[in-house]
């Protein structure tokens, strides 16, 4: 289990990243959702311990990693958000300098491990290309397989499918579904559909603090019967917004679709809808920044 306890980090630039934070995450796939800017990433290089806070704990296994960060990095696969690869390196030469570099000293298990990983993230067939001439999946797809070199307890993926074509996006969450089943999984992004595809259990930050926890179905049924839809034209936004609790709008051949969150129906022409994880995550970000 891992352990956040009222966790602090202010920038020298006067930013507050991590706004007295508090999480608790168990086995399995954790799906961490929040805007851009939200402190996500910070609190990801700080479970990573690439940085430390201001002040906080954090709790992995029963043991302090402030106090001790090497308990972490014994146990962590990490997967930053962008990560940089040597030019004209083969994936199977790479990866063997990584798994150096993380202990594995025996060649021959080294290696075991290296070709092992190569075929469950589907790139042995392009084990001799340089990771530099990867597309965007497929480097993603090697950034999981280097976390997960000398079986790390934890793994942490930071934005993993942002900008990846739906094939691929789909061939990702296969692969982190697969990874999840015998280890903690942190899967940090702004993309609402991964969390839902994913994640038995989810927060949502905003901030840089935790204003939603819990399983999704749980967490959607405090929205039951409290979202509301109608199509306006988009001149009728404004005033929507200015009178009722507009949670979100999208254009729909050319005219907006909102959703409002009320105990009751807004006005005539409102329908109830049943709410999902956009509209959940829609409302906690709304309450946050209110």
């Amino acid at each position: 289990m891992l352990t956040i306890k009222q966790l602090n980090k202010t920038y020298g630039n006067g930013v507050k990243a991590l706004n007295n934070l508090n999480l608790k995450i168990e086995h399995g796939m954790f799906g961490l959702l929040g805007p851009n800017g939200a402190g996500k990433s910070s609190l990801m290089r700080t479970l990573a311990t690439l940085q430390s806070p201001d002040s906080g704990e954090i709790i992995f296994n029963g043991e302090n990693i402030l106090a001790n960060p090497q308990v972490m990095r014994n146990h962590l696969g990490y997967l930053p958000q962008e990560f940089g690869v040597y030019p004209n390196v083969s994936a199977l030469d790479l990866l063997n300098h990584f798994a150096t570099l993380k202990g594995l000293t025996s060649k021959p298990e080294r290696l075991e491990q290296v070709h092992a990983l190569l075929q469950q993230t589907n790139l042995y067939q392009h084990r001799k290309k340089s990771v530099s001439s990867f597309s965007g999946g497929m480097r993603q797809r090697f950034g999981i397989a280097q976390a997960l070199l000398a079986a790390p307890k934890i793994v942490i993926v930071d934005e993993p499918t942002a900008g990846l074509d739906p094939q691929e996006r789909n061939r990702f969450h296969n692969l982190l579904a697969d990874i999840s089943e015998k280890t903690i999984v942190i899967l940090s992004t702004h993309i609402v559909e991964d969390v839902s595809n994913l994640c038995p259990d989810m927060a949502i930050m905003a901030a840089g603090k935790i204003v939603k926890q819990g399983a999704p179905h749980l967490l959607l049924e405090q929205l039951s019967d409290c979202i509301w839809r109608k199509q306006i034209s988009k001149q009728e936004v404004a005033q929507f917004q200015l009178t009722h609790n507009v949670i979100s709008q999208r254009l729909v051949a050319g005219k907006a679709v909102i959703h409002i969150l009320s105990d009751n129906c807004p006005q005539v022409g409102f329908e109830p809808i049943k709410a999902d994880l956009e509209d959940l995550y829609f409302s906690a970000i709304n309450i946050a920044q209110a």
